[in-house]
């Protein structure tokens, strides 16, 4: 028996050193996936940092594909040591085409602007095996709009969100699943989920998915577990393709929670008033800190966008003060009906109490960073009475734990603060995507 253990170690042996080259690629290899629904990128964004290749990113709003492309080009330039080109556009001394004109057009191409479903599904997979070229697809990612699910986009819609197409864009995802056939997907939604259709959708979802030939895992997942500071409740579903003997791997276990405070996302940023006229590219306040350091915020750069204010009116400062006066000397949320009846303008006064509610600096997480963001900043007062405002574009992009070089566009350009806004309430933070790539990228090495 001892004899032929010797062998097998031999015969191993043998073979790892035929093939060292071979398993040296293999465990450096950087795996492949498409992004569906893939808005301004937080998901992909952890999946490149963990050294994932994207091949396309599918997304049908225009303003989150020129995010996209200028991330894109903000992670080439600093791959071919041209960095001082990305920094040009932070600065505003380099234009959007100037840019995009120092990139690899197969990179460009990449980030495909067309609604996922229908006859547009032909042109996609065309573009996609161009991009492909002949390489297999590892990993498809992303999440169909939420608004179908959501609890509070049911709450105001009239119907319930019943008969809205966007309930059943799984089925185009699963559709894909099946024409790429990736090892592993993960599909990313909100907790309202759950409880959509009374649990129909959710249950539709996991036969079809079984259907196409992947066992699936939810995780019902929070934010704050993986070192991000905002109060964010989702679901993760995790799916891999049956017969290959790959164990989903467990995202209940990921305990990054962050020993910190809201203040250290915001206390190195300058100070700034309501309606103030700041320059297109700013200087830091102070030095970094280990949170913003350690999760990839602060990255080396003394460059700082996007951090004009919005302009408020007298009523809405008033009530503002009102909000952070209250909390900082009695930790109370402000009540719409405590308000003088002078500055109550909402008919509604039976729901929505909170509707004014201010980032309390000194929690260890902040509330959740929503779409409805770009409409009015209400729900964001910035905890700094001095500064009396809501909270400035790159403030919420810190909240969902997006680099500060990470630059978000609108259409003509990248000053619009409502398009800026409308991607990041609806993008997954990339701290808690990384981890779940760190997770995956294990797995299939």
């Amino acid at each position: 028996m001892p004899a032929k253990k010797g062998k097998l170690g031999r015969n191993i042996g043998k073979f790892i050193k035929r093939n060292k080259k071979l398993l040296k690629f293999n465990m450096s290899r950087k795996f492949t996936y498409i992004d569906l629904f893939a808005g301004a990128g937080g998901l992909s964004e952890g999946f490149v940092r963990a050294g994932f290749e994207p091949v396309a990113h599918v997304e049908m709003d225009k303003a989150a594909c020129f995010t996209l492309k200028t991330r894109i080009a903000c992670h080439y330039l600093k791959s071919t040591n041209q960095y001082e080109h990305y920094v040009s556009y932070l600065q505003g001394m380099t234009s959007r085409e100037e840019l995009y004109n120092k990139i690899p057009q197969d990179l460009l191409n990449s980030v495909i602007n067309l609604p996922i479903g229908g006859e547009n599904n032909n042109t996609i997979h065309k573009k996609i095996l161009n991009l492909l070229k002949g390489r297999a697809v590892d990993l498809i990612i992303g999440g169909p709009p939420c608004q179908a699910y959501s609890l509070v986009g049911r709450a105001r819609s009239a119907s319930g969100m019943k008969g809205d197409k966007r309930n059943y864009l799984y089925v185009q995802y699963a559709r894909y699943l099946e024409t790429y056939q990736p090892k592993i997907f993960v599909f990313e939604n909100v907790i309202g989920l759950l409880s959509a259709g009374n649990g129909k959708y959710l249950e539709n979802m996991k036969k079809l998915f079984d259907k196409k030939g992947y066992e699936i895992r939810l995780f019902n997942v929070e934010a704050v577990n993986f070192g991000v500071l905002q109060n964010r409740k989702r679901i993760i579903i995790i799916g891999c393709k049956k017969g290959q003997n790959i164990k989903i791997p467990d995202l209940g276990d990921i305990q990054k929670i962050a020993t910190c405070t809201v203040s250290d996302v915001l206390r190195d940023l300058p100070s700034v008033i309501a309606g103030q006229n700041t320059p297109r590219s700013m200087r830091y306040e102070d030095k970094s800190n280990i949170y913003l350091t350690n999760t990839f915020i602060r990255n080396g750069i003394d460059i700082l966008t996007q951090h004009s204010p919005r302009p408020h009116t007298l009523q809405d400062k008033e009530i503002y003060r009102i909000a952070v006066q209250k909390w900082n000397t009695k930790r109370e949320r402000l009540n719409y009906n405590d308000l003088p009846e002078r500055l109550k303008t909402h008919k509604n006064r039976s729901s929505f109490f909170d509707r004014f509610k201010v980032v309390a600096s000194d929690e260890p997480c902040s509330q959740t960073v929503v779409a409805h963001i770009a409409k009015d900043g209400h729900y964001y007062i910035h905890p700094d009475i001095e500064q009396n405002r809501s909270l400035t574009v790159r403030e919420a992009a810190r909240l969902q734990s997006f680099p500060d070089d990470y630059f978000f566009e609108g259409v003509k350009d990248g000053l619009a603060r409502t398009p800026a806004f409308k991607q990041i309430g609806n993008a997954v933070p990339p701290l808690m995507a990384y981890e779940i790539a760190k997770k995956i990228r294990k797995l299939l090495s």
